[in-house]
């Protein structure tokens, strides 16, 4: 006898919630995701799948030790001027691919404020088109003319293989400089 199962409703059970932004005020750049992975939302960490290429990068291009423990590297970042955030505050998503962001559930974060509280931020670096795409979209047309720098990056994760880690270590090495 064969079974039937029936598909389960769509339920709201895909919510995800970004992190607070690391940044003091005298920050310069801003790198944005889309939103942390799920290695990163059970670690409560930016970029913490083992094989996502941030924390090697950023070690190589701004000096310090990518063994350092997660404080010393925020630490790191943050006395080289460098922000981290995410586009989004909150979204529907089934994993931790960006492309199962569900389009009706997108909550951008508050980059007016953000910005506001950081004037010194005049580069945004997208880590992936992801992240690029939904800012350009959903944040961009509600800021005042800010003028910034925007720069699109190659993603350091893992699932982003089109580049090499030498490739991706050019780039964000030009896009982090001082």
């Amino acid at each position: 006898m064969e079974q039937h199962v029936e598909a389960a409703p769509l339920e709201r059970n895909d919510q995800v919630w970004g992190f607070s932004p690391v940044a003091t005020p005298a920050a310069r750049v801003l790198v944005l995701g889309s939103m942390p992975g799920v290695a990163s939302l059970k670690q409560a960490r930016y970029y913490a799948h083992p094989r996502n290429a941030f924390w090697p990068i950023a070690a190589q291009v701004l000096g310090f030790d990518p063994q350092l423990d997660y404080p010393r590297r925020l630490l790191a970042l943050q006395a080289a001027g460098v922000a981290l955030w995410d586009v989004l505050q909150a979204c529907e998503r089934p994993g931790s691919l960006d492309a199962n962001i569900r389009g009706d559930s997108l909550v951008p974060n508050d980059f007016t404020s953000f910005l506001h509280a950081h004037p010194a931020i005049t580069r945004i670096c997208f880590n992936g088109g992801k992240a690029a795409a939904l800012y350009r979209r959903h944040v961009l047309p509600g800021l005042a003319s800010a003028t910034l720098e925007y720069v699109d990056l190659p993603s350091t994760s893992p699932a982003h293989a089109a580049a090499s880690f030498e490739q991706k270590l050019a780039a964000w090495r030009q896009a982090l400089r001082p």
